[in-house]
């Protein structure tokens, strides 16, 4: 969530209705500056705290002891039943609920490591097992965990510190005594199985796979630009009154062509849901999967088994790397702030990370240099040398850094006055929470991080924000302003259902929210001739079409012409205080007709001829002259919908069949209403392409998913990122099916696609070259037969 949760917006309206209409009228006026010396006067320090502390007691993220145990309870139970990728995050959860150093932390990273090692994950595994001895796992059970250990060894090959650890895990069960217990005997009868493994693997040792050279990633030519930090040397900058800074191609730039490689200035993960749930007969840990578990909050890499903060439960990290650099970095200061960070929204996050990471020193220059006169943007003396542009430095480089993030437009005098107070609130209460929990010597930069474990709390709480503190609120403010238009999401695609089928099906979710200072400098457009793709915190963008010399480099901001009418989109739009003038708006504006209205339109209930009007529909066909309200069909498509949505669910419940006929049903209900060409006509062949490949009927598979590519290619067109993801599924299908001509030839087309979208190291080429490679090292006679 970017802003606050709603009762804290509703309070800060409230707050804002309160003020007399001179004030209003002041602050409505007032500058960045003049925004917070006012609003600092307005606060009502007891009653805000108090309104913020009863919001904050719903979002749990320090370390429970009682969640912990929740946890791992619901881990073992789901461990019983064997569904150990459920275990796995479970156990996770619980170890970031339990203190650093215990012996119940041990514990979870032991169980987990079970865990890991059913699903195959062995060198994690091996990790898990160290981190429980270094907690401090009971020496009484840690024979099992080190015979799981040795099982480890031998899977990966690495005999001789499986010898030893057999060695080790002999002589304490020796010492142990207990020859008569049946645990004891079970340890002395799984030992035995395992040195007799072992001898078997020393005596017919497993000749090493080599790698294969077909499969090697390609490498990008790629040649920086002397002024613009990661952008390509095919670019420019430039500026204009009209469209500000932006970014025009020098040279022909071909389809696929890096253009930038930028690394985010400043992250912050996107939480998902509540972390815990309140109902009536008391609290409930919630164990839904959300971002929160799934990714790093530092480098935004997937997690397999995540390593715990040492403070709090909410962030958790990839490795300790990570975990010592985001402490060192920033964490230190957000780590007690999580529930208030959490409360008032990802944008004030982002705000007080970005303070952080550029330090106090730059922070406090940047703010002063912005009183000492109006910053307005004037165009710069020549084009030929970018030192007059707003964000270059001395030399005309422009470079993803903090002064670049500064000159970010924050648009104050565009925002609403009731949006600039809840911010202003908002930030405020960020600064004195800092103030009063004794971290304002962080911020600063004036005390080293040995010092800073645990926060200090002061005994009395001031009124005033020292100086200091209100530099740094107005510097936090103007980027919760900056934010609205230049906040940059970071996607990925992200697996539904459980992912462990033949055909994988992903989606596009939001990540996290970031500050890109170069990528943000394109500008947008309804039909870009780009495409940006995300690894981590890292954004590249590659040419999506042929761009002639002198051309503008243009981005989609959101919302593109394939998927919403011309009015929709200026609407959308209207968040970012311009009136988009692309190519694709001007088209549509004077044809007044929309590839979308006319894809996702109706048809005539009785002909199937397209139904024309507003309020009430009539058939194109003059002989029928049918009529029927929008809002009746509008009706028959939310029922369609629904009804698609029960079938994926008995899908999800194992009942393919079922949901088979409820598909099937659906897409006659919705041929008498409904355009052949309507996007959802499409989505339910993917639907049943799914169910087909879950039961391994792959010849009707492919052959619904052949029809669902046809509609996507009509919405988005043949060379889309969308259709080429439509071609992997199709790939996958075809390779599971084995027919290995139809799937050769679509992964070649896929490959063509989605290597200009996301590049040749991606995942997505990568699984296809692996495909290509499985099916090409197949005997000649089998290929010439299929």
């Amino acid at each position: 969530m970017a802003l606050p949760v709603e009762e804290w917006r509703l309070y800060a309206a409230r707050r804002w209705a309160s003020l007399e209409p001179p004030l209003r009228e002041r602050l409505a006026a007032a500058s960045l500056p003049e925004t917070l010396r006012l609003g600092c006067g307005l606060l009502r320090p007891e009653a805000d705290a108090a309104a913020l502390r009863r919001l904050c007691r719903r979002t749990r993220v320090g370390k429970e002891p009682a969640a912990a145990r929740f946890y791992r309870e619901e881990g073992n139970r789901l461990f019983g039943r064997r569904q150990y990728a459920a275990a796995l995050r479970l156990y996770s959860q619980a170890a970031s609920h339990e203190l650093p150093g215990s012996p119940e932390v041990a514990v979870c990273f032991a169980n987990r490591s079970a865990a890991l090692f059913h699903l195959g994950h062995f060198e994690v595994c091996l990790e898990d097992i160290a981190r429980a001895e270094s907690h401090g796992y009971p020496d009484r059970l840690l024979p099992k965990v080190l015979l799981r250990k040795v099982e480890c060894l031998l899977c990966l090959g690495r005999l001789q510190d499986a010898a030893d650890t057999l060695s080790m895990v002999e002589n304490k069960i020796t010492m142990d005594g207990k020859v008569t217990s049946p645990a004891h005997q079970t340890l002395l009868k799984k030992l035995s199985q395992l040195k007799i493994k072992l001898h078997e693997k020393e005596s017919h040792p497993e000749p090493a796979q080599e790698a294969c050279g077909d499969n090697q990633t390609q490498l990008e030519i790629w040649e920086e630009n002397d002024s613009i930090s990661g952008a390509s040397s095919s670019l420019s900058l430039d500026f204009d009154i009209e469209r500000g800074r932006h970014l025009v191609a020098s040279q022909d730039i071909g389809p696929g062509q890096s253009l930038l490689k930028e690394e985010a200035f400043v992250s912050v993960l996107c939480p998902g849901e509540s972390l815990l749930l309140q109902d009536s007969s008391g609290t409930a840990w919630d164990t839904r999967v959300t971002n929160a578990d799934l990714y790093c909050h530092h480098c935004l890499r997937q997690l397999l088994a995540s390593l715990p903060c040492r403070g709090c439960s909410y962030a958790k990290y990839c490795s300790q790397n990570c975990a010592d650099v985001a402490w060192e970095r920033y964490h230190r200061t957000e780590c007690s702030l999580g529930a208030l960070l959490l409360t008032l929204g990802v944008f004030c996050h982002v705000a007080l990370r970005t303070v952080l990471l550029a330090g106090f020193a730059e922070v406090g220059r940047l703010v002063e240099w912005s009183h000492d006169g109006d910053k307005v943007l004037e165009a710069p003396d020549t084009r030929a040398d970018n030192r007059g542009i707003p964000g270059c430095n001395n030399n005309g480089q422009y470079q993803s850094c903090y002064q670049a993030v500064f000159n970010l437009l924050p648009h104050t005098e565009k925002h609403s006055p009731e949006h600039k107070f809840l911010c202003m609130l908002s930030v405020v209460a960020i600064c004195k929470q800092l103030q009063e929990a004794g971290l304002e010597a962080a911020v600063l930069n004036q005390e080293p991080s040995e010092k800073l474990s645990k926060p200090k709390t002061c005994e009395k709480t001031s009124g005033e924000l020292s100086p200091e503190l209100k530099t740094v609120a107005e510097a936090m403010l103007r980027h919760v302003l900056q934010l609205q238009c230049n906040a940059q999401a970071i996607t990925v695609m992200q697996e539904l259902g459980s992912g462990d089928g033949a055909v994988v099906k992903k989606k596009p979710v939001r990540l996290a929210t970031a500050f890109f200072p170069v990528l943000s400098l394109l500008n947008h457009s309804c039909c870009p001739n780009t495409s940006v793709s995300f690894s981590g915190t890292a954004a590249t963008v590659r040419a999506s079409q042929p761009i002639p010399s002198g051309q503008e480099i243009f981005h989609c901001y959101g919302p593109h012409r394939c998927r919403m009418k011309v009015a929709e989109r200026q609407q959308l739009l209207s968040q970012y205080f311009f009136e988009c003038h692309c190519q694709a708006c001007l088209d549509e504006l004077q044809s007044d007709v929309s590839v979308v209205s006319m894809r996702n339109s109706f048809c005539c209930p009785s002909c199937q001829s397209p139904m024309q009007g507003e309020d009430m529909l009539c058939c194109s066909n003059e002989v029928c002259a049918i009529s029927v309200s929008r809002e009746n069909l509008s009706r028959r498509l939310q029922d369609l919908e629904r009804q698609i949505k029960e079938a994926l669910e008995l899908l999800r419940d194992r009942k393919a069949d079922q949901a088979i006929q409820m598909l099937l049903k659906c897409q006659v209900d919705a041929g008498n209403f409904l355009s052949p060409e309507h996007l959802l006509m499409g989505e339910m062949e993917d639907h049943l392409a799914q169910v087909y490949a879950t039961l391994g009927k792959w010849q009707e598979a492919a052959r619904h998913l052949e029809r669902s590519i046809e509609i996507v290619e009509m919405h988005h067109g043949p060379s889309s990122v969308e259709t080429g993801h439509e071609l992997l599924k199709l790939a996958q299908i075809l390779f599971n099916g084995f027919a290995v001509s139809k799937a050769l030839s679509t992964i070649q087309r896929a490959e063509e696609i989605l290597s200009v979208h996301c590049g040749p190291q991606s995942t997505q080429i990568q699984e296809l070259q692996e495909m290509k490679a499985c099916l090409s090292e197949l005997p000649r006679s089998i290929l010439q037969r299929t």
